[in-house]
């Protein structure tokens, strides 16, 4: 039965409209038995996103924050389809975790072609370490080839829980997402994109979707520490260090 060890993708009250502190989240992952989170507020451009200060400081916390595993990240924002981001490429370097992710808050729809052409730009960025949310039908793309880019550049494509709550439809673009990035080799993060810690760590829909289409457990890179640190290495993120497990 598939599980999740860590969940990589998750606000705190600095996004505004989130409810908790990053202690909050921390102790509370490890109350529901998670040993990994990444904290990854929203970069500037968003309506409610964190300063620039606070990645800075972010980084300077520990590497464990009650008893749990706790990386420092973003949530960028693409901004064109050139690939640009809202966060310069030093301040992307010194996180552990880099999410990209479209929001329609910033571009409100995309062409196929013009959101596959975006994502392959997004593909070429070495700082970056997992797509947001892609499913969202305003910026559909093309699975089959993006999805290969992905595979060869290493980048981690979300299959975010929330979107089956916040993104009416989605569970169709998540299927077909998810068998591209099976056939493709991509290795994937099942996330609950959480506000408050009563959506931490809740994914039972996606995982339940998984097994139905028998997704290999070794390309779920929050699906256990050993995975994690296996991808977090081939990123080479020093925090790949910070983690137990076996070593790899």
């Amino acid at each position: 039965m598939l599980c999740i060890a860590a969940d990589l993708h998750c606000h705190t009250n600095v996004s505004h409209h989130a409810f908790n502190t990053i202690t909050e989240m921390a102790a509370h992952a490890k109350k529901t038995g998670l040993d990994a989170i990444a904290v990854t507020n929203h970069a500037p451009r968003m309506p409610d996103g964190a300063h620039p200060w606070h990645f800075w400081n972010l980084v300077r916390l520990p590497a464990r924050l009650e008893e749990t595993y706790v990386l420092k990240g973003a949530e960028a924002d693409l901004l064109d389809t050139a690939g640009t981001l809202d966060l310069s490429p030093q301040e992307q370097a010194m996180l552990d975790w880099l999410i990209v992710s479209i929001h329609t808050d910033i571009i409100p729809s995309l062409t196929f072609e013009q959101a596959t052409d975006a994502w392959l730009k997004v593909a070429e960025n070495p700082y970056v370490d997992m797509i947001g949310h892609p499913e969202q039908q305003a910026h559909f793309f093309d699975y089959d080839r993006v999805t290969k880019a992905f595979a060869q550049r290493h980048k981690v494509v979300e299959l975010n829980a929330n979107s089956v709550v916040v993104r009416p439809g989605s569970e169709k673009n998540l299927l077909e997402l998810a068998w591209a990035c099976k056939k493709n080799g991509v290795h994937i993060a099942v996330n609950s994109d959480a506000h408050s810690i009563y959506q931490l760590g809740k994914v039972e829909p996606v995982l339940a979707m998984l097994e139905k289409i028998e997704f290999p457990a070794e390309n779920i890179v929050n699906g256990s520490i050993e995975n994690l640190k296996k991808e977090l290495r081939l990123h080479q993120k020093p925090y790949a260090e910070h983690l137990r497990g076996e070593d790899i």
